[in-house]
């Protein structure tokens, strides 16, 4: 089954986020994954659940949960994280379509 992952994104250090966006797609593409949407968030309408402050989203898509979390704990994309934590704070989820 199709496997969505969202990434909610509040950017901290530009620099830091161009180099980690530049290496990301490698390890999405690496599990058979592919990056489906990114961009800005322009408005919040309800925050009910009192998610932290995000600006920018990031929708991944995976052909199931097993490949999903597979990259996420993957090698290629664990050396990306320290980098990716100085780059931004961040919110990953996935949920099956």
């Amino acid at each position: 089954m199709m496997v969505k992952v969202i990434g909610l994104i509040e950017l901290q250090d530009e620099g830091a986020f161009e180099q980690y966006r530049s290496q990301v797609g490698q390890t999405v593409e690496l599990y058979k994954g592919s990056i489906k949407n990114r961009g800005a968030v322009a408005d919040v309408f309800w925050n009910e659940l009192g998610c932290a402050p995000f600006s920018a989203f990031v929708e991944l898509e995976f052909p199931s949960a097993k490949d999903a979390k597979t990259w996420a704990n993957s090698p290629e994309y664990q050396e990306l994280v320290p980098n990716r934590n100085k780059a931004m704070k961040l919110t990953l989820f996935s949920t099956a379509i």
